[in-house]
């Protein structure tokens, strides 16, 4: 078996010996980019854009994110699900390798303890055929559909019962960890004797909408437990086979969890000084609306455009032009009549600098965010960030009243 390639986002390249098919593999999934060197047999391989672990074949490759503290992603991952929840960071796990293989060593303590009091219940609403008459009968489901036979009767009621959503949820990322590789013993018997106890909670098929939840007071003791479900099934996982080759694994989007993070946070801190926050706004470039957009973040104030952002993990640099989000975020602020537009980027990604259109008059921040700090620090720098946006908007009043 050959020995698992590590590698580190960001990092240089790393010379390895690969199949044509282990190549193709990882160019394929977007996990590293594997260039073929002057000596056959061997490539250039650097991470891509995501993070994970992957099997392929006989070969496991592994992709480490940039942040080394694998506590700031579980903590950003979850915040852009729940801030109330996440907040305080109230997750802890020690340093990993692995991103998931992390993850599966804290939901496995903390489900574990979720579930020490017995399995929650709650009411679902059922809808079946039973041979006596249970809640309600479906009259119209059964003159259409069972023709008018005396049994068996469609019914709907209300059933007192541990399969709902929040032990489906816990019952679901059990089944995922399971299968991720290098999980430690401990966590792995953990684990096993999670899906024991869920085993009477039934999991969706593949495909159906995942079960949804509310934090309230019934819950409370699940309110750690469910946002590590939901970063672990966050993950896209896959299996597939490239001729003979048998590929599984999974993997994250960094840009997806940055941008996640940023909207969330900044939608968060603007909240709280009156503006209004909408996410993948639909807009259209040109005037017969052929041409669509959608800015990460549209603000306003009163009702009034007077803010576009858009998070950028890094910055885009396609062949020809070298500065797509500066062209990205002109044309924003043209359509919306802003004359000032702001790029977020990783800290170390992109330089701290404001771009002013000739001509044009549009001013072009862009801004950092530093992830190597501590939960507070970092939603912090958020807050001084959206101050700035405030700030920028009270002596540069947009040039149009709106949409």
């Amino acid at each position: 078996m050959p020995p698992p390639l590590v590698l580190t986002e960001g990092d240089p390249a790393q010379t390895v010996a690969l199949t044509v098919a282990e190549a193709r593999a990882l160019n394929d999934l977007k996990i590293a980019v594997a260039t073929p060197t002057l000596d056959d047999g061997l490539f250039d391989v650097a991470a891509g854009a995501k993070v994970g672990a992957v099997s392929i074949g006989e070969r496991q490759v592994v992709v480490r994110p940039k942040i080394t503290d694998i506590n700031r992603l579980i903590f950003m991952l979850g915040y852009a699900r729940n801030p109330q929840i996440w907040r305080e960071d109230p997750v802890n796990v020690d340093s990993a390798d692995e991103l998931l293989p992390a993850v599966a060593e804290a939901f496995a303590r903390i489900a574990s303890r979720t579930v020490e009091q017995g399995l929650l219940q709650g009411y679902r609403t059922v809808n079946d055929a039973l041979p006596v008459l249970r809640g309600r009968m479906l009259a119209g489901e059964q003159m259409s559909r069972r023709y008018g036979f005396p049994v068996p009767i469609a019914v709907e009621y209300d059933d007192f019962t541990v399969d709902i959503a929040e032990n489906q949820l816990l019952a679901m990322a059990t089944r995922r960890l399971l299968t991720v590789p290098r999980v430690s013993a401990p966590a792995r018997r953990q684990l096993q004797r999670l899906r024991h106890t869920l085993m009477e909670v039934s999991v969706p098929a593949r495909g159906a909408p995942r079960p949804r939840w509310q934090p309230t007071r019934l819950n409370a003791r699940y309110h750690a437990a469910l946002p590590l479900a939901e970063i672990v099934l966050a993950a896209e996982s896959f299996e597939h086979h490239l001729g003979r080759l048998r590929i599984t694994g999974y993997m994250f989007d960094m840009w997806s969890i940055f941008e996640d993070f940023v909207t969330a946070a900044m939608s968060e801190s603007l909240r709280r000084v009156g503006w209004e926050c909408e996410r993948q706004a639909r807009l259209q470039l040109d005037e017969r609306g052929d041409v669509d957009m959608a800015p990460d973040l549209l603000c306003r104030n009163g009702g009034v455009v007077t803010a576009v952002l858009d998070a950028k993990y890094k910055a885009e640099r396609p062949a020809g032009f070298p500065n797509a989000d500066l062209y990205q975020m002109l044309a924003y602020c043209t359509v919306l009549g802003l004359d000032e537009g702001h790029l977020v980027y990783a800290k170390g990604n992109e330089e701290v600098r404001t771009h002013t259109v000739r001509r044009a008059g549009v001013v072009i921040h862009c801004r950092a965010l530093d992830l190597a700090l501590e939960p507070a620090a970092l939603l912090s720098q958020v807050d001084q960030l959206a101050g700035a946006i405030v700030k920028d908007s009270a002596h540069r009043w947009p040039l149009a009243a709106g949409l």
